[in-house]
């Protein structure tokens, strides 16, 4: 069925910040023509400029914000904020010192767009380039093209000028030894003798690394940033290292536009973070800034978008109450200032930089922390103990 901005705005009423919602039966989604701003929703506007970030980017909300109030360019400003995760070798997340694919490798994705110049680049599997969101921005200034993948992405960076290093950093590759020797009892890989590796969380980066019981860590990598500068321009750039451990040539929803992030000049910016695959179906960034256009506040546009996401998804990774098995987060910034971040699950914070500083906030979610089913087997699922 189509639904009209009255049903969705009725909708989206009835979401309060961390309200448990039960499933919502699947709908059809209408899309309304590009026109005017949308009128003022619910919620009130910040003073820009304003940035917003998955959690792991608290330092990087600081950075954009100062930038943007300098006069910076708003992409200018995230990716400056992306910057510093990629290049923080902590962080297994991102960038350098990501967690490597199934062979040992790090292979990078980034996508980013430009609100006001209407453009977009991306760059997916990408070796040896700590930062790919700096090689998605240079497809997009340099080429008539959007997306460049693998080898010929890291050729791209190469004739840019990026320099080429060794991304697995010797903390990542223990890691990947561990997961390895671990993945079947009777091979020629013996199991290790040391103590599991405690689970630290990474700095600024609380909810992107989970550890298995035997010390093993796991994550869908990622950090997303959107910027509006004192003018009402809009940048956005995502870029992960990816599903820890995943099969060699695997793109999430990170290097995709639309899904990882997405921006619209007139309306405001969206990204995520978490499993991709599940993001990908919906559009999830996109989505959310549709349903901005159609009036609705970002916390709602993200409530949304989650509902569509679970409606979207496969029995396999649903228990039996319809609750999924994996974490995926979205986060969204209006055209105003006004921000929000949202979940599956109670728990998860949001970075934001505005006038009040930066800071964590709460997100909205679906169902409470008690809700979450134990581990599940389904591939490409975080394991908690």
């Amino acid at each position: 069925m189509s639904l009209t901005r009255r049903d969705f705005l009725g909708a989206g009423a009835a979401v309060a910040a961390g309200a448990a919602l039960a499933r919502p039966a699947a709908a059809a989604i209408t899309v309304v023509e590009r026109a005017a701003p949308p009128a003022a929703a619910a919620g009130a506007a910040r003073a820009l400029p304003a940035v917003v970030a998955s959690d792991n980017g608290i330092r990087g909300v600081a950075k954009a914000y100062e930038m943007l109030r300098q006069g910076a360019d708003p992409l200018d400003a995230a990716l400056a904020g992306v910057n510093i995760q990629e290049l923080d070798p902590e962080d297994q997340s991102v960038g350098l010192g990501g967690l490597p694919n199934a062979e040992g490798v790090v292979q990078l994705d980034a996508s980013c767009m430009h609100g006001p110049s209407k453009r977009a680049g991306s760059v997916a599997a990408l070796e040896g380039i700590a930062t790919p969101s700096l090689v998605a921005k240079a497809v997009m200034e340099h080429t008539d093209h959007i997306m460049l993948v693998g080898a010929d992405a890291k050729r791209f960076a190469l004739l840019m000028g990026f320099e080429e290093q060794n991304l697995l950093t010797e903390k990542s590759r223990q890691a990947w030894l561990r997961w390895r020797s671990r993945l079947n009892p009777d091979d020629a890989w013996l199991d290790p003798q040391d103590p599991p590796a405690p689970a630290t969380p990474p700095r600024d980066g609380a909810k992107e690394l989970t550890y298995d019981a035997h010390g093993v860590p796991h994550t869908y990598g990622t950090i997303n940033m959107c910027a509006v500068d004192a003018k009402g321009d809009i940048g956005s750039v995502t870029t992960t290292s990816g599903l820890a451990w995943k099969i060699p040539g695997r793109i999430g929803d990170s290097p995709i536009i639309g899904a990882g992030q997405y921006c619209d000049n007139a309306v405001g910016a969206a990204g995520s973070t978490g499993r991709g695959e599940a993001n990908i179906k919906v559009c999830g960034a996109f989505l959310a800034v549709e349903f901005m256009r159609q009036g609705m506040s970002p916390e709602q546009a993200l409530i949304k978008v989650m509902e569509r996401v679970l409606a979207m998804t496969e029995p396999r990774l649903l228990n039996e109450r319809g609750r999924p098995y994996f974490d995926l987060q979205f986060y969204a910034i209006a055209k105003d200032g006004r921000v929000a971040g949202a979940s599956a699950y109670e728990g998860t914070r949001y970075a934001v930089a505005d006038a009040q500083g930066a800071r964590h906030a709460d997100a909205v979610y679906l169902f409470k922390a008690t809700e979450r089913p134990g581990a599940s087997s389904a591939s490409g699922l975080i394991p908690r103990r």
